[in-house]
């Protein structure tokens, strides 16, 4: 079966999310994270796309983004292949990083551009489940991740 075409045009915003091959861990420490901050930034530079938010869980990350050059399968490609390959490096591995292709979803209302974002700011509340705190904790947590 064929892939579905991605619709690409310039100022479109994006929820990308791509996920570890088989759930394993994209990130094992801080200098991960760090270096996939670096390369995302010169990812997006060199393509003129522009982050709008993030979030890096163990397994798996969201962006948040706006491209203005109807780029966003070039950008992503740069940027996974240089992040697998540093990351493969570093952990001394070969083969995928990730799960199949990243997942894009095309937002189209400013409604939906708000709800994005809520989701990527609460996910790693969500995630840890801790929905017994109460809501000023769960914010601290939130702040801190």
């Amino acid at each position: 079966m064929a892939r579905q075409l991605r619709i690409e045009y310039p100022g479109a915003f994006y929820h990308v999310t791509c996920r570890g091959n088989g759930r394993a861990k994209i990130f094992f420490d801080d200098g991960d994270r760090q270096r996939f901050l670096i390369m995302l930034e010169e990812s997006l530079k060199i393509y003129r796309v522009i982050l709008n938010a993030y979030i890096l869980m163990n397994n798996h990350f969201h962006l948040l983004v706006q491209t203005e050059r109807a780029n966003l399968s070039e950008f992503m490609r740069r940027f996974n292949v240089s992040y697998t390959g540093w990351f493969n490096y570093r952990h001394n591995r070969c083969g995928h990083l990730y799960q199949g292709r990243y997942k894009a979803f095309l937002i189209d209302a400013d409604s939906y551009l708000l709800e994005v974002s809520r989701y990527l700011h609460l996910n790693s509340v969500r995630a840890r489940r801790l929905h017994s705190l109460d809501y000023q904790r769960q914010w601290q947590y939130a702040k801190k991740y």
